[in-house]
C-alpha cells in the first residue's frame, strides 16, 4: 500500500475506464476502473465495432475462450452500429442473478481490468456500488479472473464482500445476502455464485486483491474493521465534497435555501479513530492539490483519492464535447456542482455539474420520458405474496405506485443510469430518435482544473495531474 500516494477514483459508468486506469497506474500510482455497468458498457463498445481492436484483443485473452466468443459474435457490429439505431438490449439485473447476464458480466470485467493492466508493472483496481448488489459477485469473479490487484466499495455497508472475494479466490461458493425492503425479520435471499458452475473445467484458485472500503465516518470504518466477515485492508475516507453519491448527513436531513443537504461537525470522518485502527486509509474530496496530499501524509494517511482531475483529463470516458464545456466553465465563472438530494433512486444524495441540455436542466428532465430499461438502481422489495421484487424511483410513476411504492418519492428522481451512459457516448437512442440526456457528477470543492494544463496547451492528460500533485513531495526528495 506504501508504494502509491494517489488513487485515481472510480468514477461513474466508464469515466474511469481501462484507458485512464493503466495511464495512471504506469505512472506508479493506483488506477481505478468503475466496475458499474460494465456488462452493458463491453456490449455497446463491440456494436460501436471496438475501434483499435482493443475489446478483441482481451477476449483472446479471456480463459474460457467460447463464453467470450460467442458473447462478441452476439453484440459486434462491424464498423460500428448505424448513427441514429438503438443498441440491443441487455438483460435487467434479476434475482436469481440469470446465467446469460451472468457471463456477459464476467467477461466485461475481466476485459476492463485486462487492459488496464496491460504494458507495466503497477497496480490496478475496481470500484463498486455496494448499492448494486445483484451483479457484484459476478462482476468480482470477472475482475479476479483478470488480476485485479484491489476492490474498492462504497455507497452502502460492504460488510460481506471480504468473506466474497475469500470465497472466490478460493474456487469457492461466494455469496451475498440482499437488502430487501419490507422483508421479515426471518426472511432473507441470498445472491450466490459458483466458480464451479461458471468453469468449462476446475475452478481456479485466484490472487486475493487487497480490499479498500470507502466510509465518510469512523464509525462505518470501525464497524467495518470489526465485523465484516473477512479483511478490511484499508479505507478511502470521503468528504461530503467528494463527486457522485455522497453520505447522507447523520440526523435528520435538513437542506439549505439553495435545496441542498446541509454538512455539519457530526460528519467529520474523526481521523484520530480511523487512524488507530492501525490500516492504510487515503483521504478524498476536494483534494486535488500538492498541498493536500502533504497535509494528507502529515495527518497519517497513505495518500489521497482523486477523482474530478482525473474525470476531466484525455483518458477518461466522458465524451469530448462535456469535458471541453466543463472546462470552459472552469475557465470562466466556475464549475456549478448541486448536491441533489433526490437525483439518485439510491436516496443518497447525487452531486450534479449544471450544464445545459443535459439532465441537470429543468427542461430537459421535465421532457424525458420515464422509462427503467437498465435497471442497476432498482431496489429489490418483498411482494405481498413473499416472492421478491424491484422497483425505481426513477422509473414510470404509475408502475412504481403498483408495485407499493410511494409516489412522493419518485419527484426529482432522475434516471441516473442512462443518464451516465450518454455521458460517456454510449447513450441508448429512442424509437422515435431521441438520445438519453447526459448527466455529469463531479466534486463540490471548487478545483482549479488550468493547473493541470501543460502550456499552449487546451487538454490535459492523467500524467499531467499526477505530475503537479507530486511536485512538491519530488522536490523534497532532491
Amino acid at each position: 500500500m506504501s508504494l502509491f500516494n494517489i488513487i485515481q477514483g472510480g468514477m461513474g459508468v466508464g469515466v474511469s475506464n481501462w484507458t485512464l486506469a493503466n495511464a495512471v497506474a504506469s505512472m506508479g500510482q493506483l488506477g481505478v476502473v468503475s466496475g458499474t455497468g460494465l456488462a452493458v458498457v463491453f456490449a455497446r463498445r463491440l456494436q460501436m465495432g471496438d475501434p483499435g481492436g482493443h475489446l478483441r484483443q482481451a477476449i483472446e485473452a479471456f480463459p474460457y475462450p467460447k463464453i467470450a466468443r460467442d458473447l462478441f459474435d452476439h453484440f459486434f457490429i462491424p464498423g460500428g452500429k448505424a448513427t441514429g439505431k438503438s443498441f440491443k438490449p441487455t438483460h435487467v439485473p434479476d434475482y436469481p442473478f440469470s446465467e446469460a447476464i451472468s457471463g456477459l458480466t464476467v467477461v466485461a470485467n475481466f476485459v476492463e481490468v485486462w487492459l488496464a493492466k496491460q504494458g507495466h508493472r503497477g497496480v490496478v483496481g475496481i470500484n463498486y456500488l455496494e448499492k448494486i448488489q445483484l451483479p457484484t459477485l459476478a462482476q468480482l469473479f470477472g475482475a479476479m479472473l483478470a488480476g485485479v490487484d484491489y476492490v474498492l466499495m462504497g455507497a452502502g455497508i460492504p460488510r460481506s464482500i471480504p468473506g466474497a472475494i475469500d470465497a472466490l479466490a478460493a474456487g469457492k461458493v461466494a455469496e451475498l445476502k440482499l437488502d430487501v425492503e419490507g422483508a421479515a425479520a426471518d426472511e432473507s435471499w441470498i445472491n450466490r455464485f459458483d466458480p464451479a458452475d461458471f468453469c468449462p473445467e476446475a475452478a481456479p484458485i485466484l490472487k486475493r486483491p487487497q480490499f479498500l472500503a470507502i466510509v465518510s465516518s469512523a464509525t462505518l470504518a470501525m464497524t467495518l474493521a470489526r465485523k465484516s466477515n473477512g479483511t478490511v485492508d484499508g479505507f478511502v475516507v470521503e468528504s461530503s465534497v467528494a463527486g457522485g453519491h455522497n453520505a447522507p448527513p447523520r440526523g435528520p436531513m435538513h437542506l439549505s435555501e439553495s435545496g441542498e443537504p446541509v454538512y455539519s461537525q457530526r460528519d467529520d470522518a474523526e481521523l484520530d479513530k480511523i487512524k488507530a485502527l492501525g490500516k492504510p486509509f487515503y483521504l478524498a474530496g476536494g483534494c486535488a492539490t500538492a498541498d493536500k496530499l502533504s497535509e494528507a501524509l502529515a495527518l497519517g494517511a497513505s495518500g489521497i483519492q482523486v477523482g474530478t482531475a482525473f474525470a476531466f483529463c484525455e483518458e477518461s470516458g466522458i465524451s469530448d464535447d462535456l469535458k471541453k464545456r466543463v472546462i470552459e466553465m472552469n475557465r470562466g465563472s466556475g464549475v456549478r456542482v448541486f448536491t441533489d438530494p433526490a437525483a439518485s433512486p439510491t436516496s443518497f444524495p447525487f452531486k450534479v455539474v449544471q450544464i445545459e441540455g443535459t439532465i441537470s436542466d429543468a427542461d430537459v428532465f421535465a421532457s424525458r420520458k420515464r422509462v427503467c430499461d437498465m435497471g442497476y438502481l432498482r431496489r429489490a422489495y418483498r411482494k405481498p405474496d413473499g416472492t421478491l421484487g424491484h422497483r425505481c424511483a426513477a422509473e414510470p410513476v404509475d408502475a412504481y405506485v403498483r408495485k407499493g411504492g410511494v409516489e412522493a418519492d419518485t419527484v426529482g428522481r432522475k434516471c441516473v443510469c442512462n443518464a451516465l451512459f450518454s455521458t460517456i457516448g454510449l447513450g441508448q437512442i429512442s424509437r422515435a430518435g431521441e438520445i438519453e440526456p447526459a448527466l455529469v457528477t463531479a466534486g463540490s470543492s471548487q478545483i482549479d482544473l488550468m493547473q493541470f494544463f501543460p502550456p499552449g496547451q487546451d487538454t490535459y492528460s492523467a500524467a499531467d495531474v499526477i505530475r503537479v500533485l507530486t511536485t512538491p513531495l519530488n522536490k523534497s526528495a532532491v
